[in-house]
C-alpha cells in the first residue's frame, strides 16, 4: 500500500489531487491547471469575439464565464488528460452503456459531485478509491466496485471512464505480481482525530475500538456462514447490480418501480457492506 501515490486534500485543490492520484505522481500543480484554465478562457474569448466585441453574445459571455465552475473544471481536467493521450468518457452515457463493458475491465474512473473530484483506479489486479478526502487509499473488491459506482450514481455523482495508456508507476509494477490486503479501512480526513479525541475523553483507546470491530466482524462472518450461501449471494448481488444499471428490468414485460428498485439496491448495499466489505479489505 505504501507504493501507492495518494495526495490528500489541501484547500480546494481536488482537481489537482484527482489528476495526480490518477497518474500516480506529482504531475500537475495549481500553476499548471491555472495555466490550462487561462488558455481555455482565452481560446473561448477569441471565438466569441469573432462576432464582434460589441455584440450582445460577447457581453453575455464576459458576464457569465466566471460562473460556470463545474464546466471550467471539467474542461481543465479533460485538457490536462489529453496531454497524456487520455480520453474521458461519461460512464452513464447511452453510447458507453450500449457497449455493456464490465467496470472491472476498465482502468480508472473519475467521479464528480458539485465541486469535488476524485479518482478510482486499478493498480495491478486490484481497485483503489483514491479520494483525496480519505486518510489513505481504500481497497475495493471487484464485486464491490460495480455496487460502489451504482451507489455514487444514485447519490448524484457524475462518473467518467478514463481511456488510454496511463503512465507507468511504481505501484503498478509492484501490485502487478502481488496482491495486498487492507486490515483497516481509511477514514475521512479529520474524522480519525475527532474519534481519537472522543475515545480519550471517554477513557477508551483506539485499540479497544479495533478489537470491538474485529469481534463484530467475526460474529457477522460466522452468521453469514451459517445462514447464507456465499456463492448464491454473490450471484444474487451481481443480478441486483445489473438491474440497477439497466433501470430495474425484471423481464421483457415487467419492470421494478423506482421505489422498489431503490429499496432493493439499498438492501443489497447494506448487506454487502455489512458482511463482505471489511473482510475483503
Amino acid at each position: 500500500m505504501d507504493s501507492i501515490f495518494h495526495e490528500k486534500q489541501e484547500g480546494s485543490l481536488c482537481a489537482q489531487h484527482c489528476l495526480n492520484n490518477l497518474l500516480q505522481g506529482e504531475y500537475f500543480t495549481p500553476v499548471d491547471l491555472s495555466s490550462i484554465a487561462h488558455q481555455l478562457d482565452e481560446e473561448e474569448r477569441m471565438r466569441m469575439a469573432e462576432g464582434g466585441m460589441a455584440s450582445e453574445e460577447y457581453r453575455t459571455f464576459l458576464q457569465v464565464r466566471e460562473q460556470s465552475i463545474y464546466e471550467r473544471l471539467w474542461q481543465v481536467i479533460s485538457n490536462a488528460l489529453r496531454v497524456w493521450g487520455l480520453e474521458i468518457i461519461l460512464f452513464n452515457s447511452r453510447e458507453y452503456q450500449s457497449l455493456m463493458i464490465n467496470p472491472i475491465n476498465e482502468k480508472a474512473f473519475i467521479c464528480n459531485y458539485k465541486e469535488h473530484w476524485f479518482t478510482i483506479r486499478k493498480l495491478g489486479q486490484q481497485w483503489f478509491n483514491l479520494n483525496s478526502l480519505l486518510t489513505g487509499p481504500e481497497l475495493i473488491s471487484d464485486t464491490y466496485l460495480a455496487l460502489f459506482l451504482a451507489q455514487l450514481q444514485q447519490e448524484g455523482y457524475s462518473i467518467f471512464v478514463i481511456r488510454g495508456n496511463l503512465p507507468e508507476c511504481e505501484a503498478e509494477q509492484i501490485l502487478g505480481f502481488m496482491r495486498v490486503q487492507q486490515q483497516q479501512r481509511p477514514r475521512l480526513i479529520g474524522e480519525e482525530a475527532q474519534m481519537s479525541a472522543g475515545y480519550t475523553e471517554m477513557g477508551v483507546g483506539v485499540e479497544d475500538e479495533v478489537v470491538d470491530e474485529d469481534e463484530e466482524l467475526r460474529r457477522a462472518l460466522a452468521l453469514s456462514r451459517q445462514d447464507i450461501d456465499v456463492e448464491d449471494e454473490e450471484a444474487d448481488l451481481r443480478r441486483a447490480i445489473q438491474l440497477s444499471m439497466q433501470g430495474g428490468q425484471r423481464g421483457q414485460n415487467e419492470t421494478l418501480s423506482p421505489e422498489e428498485l431503490r429499496k432493493r439496491r439499498q438492501a443489497y448495499f447494506d448487506r454487502y457492506v455489512r458482511l463482505h466489505t471489511r473482510s475483503l479489505m
